[in-house]
């Protein structure tokens, strides 16, 4: 059963009418620019295509507070800003080659990963800390097989995909979760006030 427990469902808690729709456009269109602002944090890699950004941490940060509906659509907008050419992705990049390229899985595997924090987070994992940073690392463990399926299409299957693919990002990954976690945590107790 749905709870609504989102920040956005439970400041405004209606789906209805003309003013819910704009509303919902604008969520989706700010979180897609929190995404683009979060790739222009990027470390480069010697040994991977791929490099290290905040995007993960924005993702999950805007399905926790969105919702998945509006999370997922968020994402897909980020990612239909980049295709169309804006410079968006990591590294002020754009244009259908970054889809193309190594880093094309992690962009679809983005969408699944806020539509799961999302929808767990409408369920009421995120009203305490530890399930907030379980449903992060169950929708971050989403973004992987996306990844490296896409990295194993680029380069073959072998283990320098989970070299340049995996392994690097694993710790990274598990501070952003925390950090987003904490960030979600504290949106909802300033709500709570």
């Amino acid at each position: 059963m749905l709870t609504n427990a989102t920040v956005t469902g439970l400041l405004r808690p209606y789906e209805k009418g003309r003013a819910g729709f704009y509303d919902d456009i604008a969520l989706i269109i700010g979180g897609s620019l929190v995404i683009s602002l979060s790739a222009q944090v990027a470390v480069l890699l010697p040994f991977s295509p791929v490099p290290v950004t905040l995007q993960t941490f924005a993702v999950l940060m805007i399905g926790a507070l969105l919702g998945p509906r509006r999370a997922g659509l968020s994402v897909l907008t980020y990612i239909m800003e980049g295709a169309a050419g804006l410079p968006v992705f990591a590294l002020g990049r754009g244009g259908l080659a970054v889809l193309s390229g190594p880093t094309g899985g992690y962009l679809v595997g983005f969408i699944a990963a806020a539509y799961i924090t999302g929808l767990l987070a409408e369920r009421g994992w995120n009203r305490r800390t530890g399930t907030t940073v379980l449903a992060m690392v169950l929708a971050n463990a989403a973004i992987y097989p996306f990844a490296l399926l896409w990295l194993c299409c680029l380069i073959g299957i072998n283990r320098t995909v989970l070299t340049m693919g995996l392994y690097p990002f694993i710790v990274g990954d598990l501070l952003k979760i925390a950090l987003a976690a904490v960030f979600c945590r504290r949106a909802e107790s300033c709500l709570g006030r």
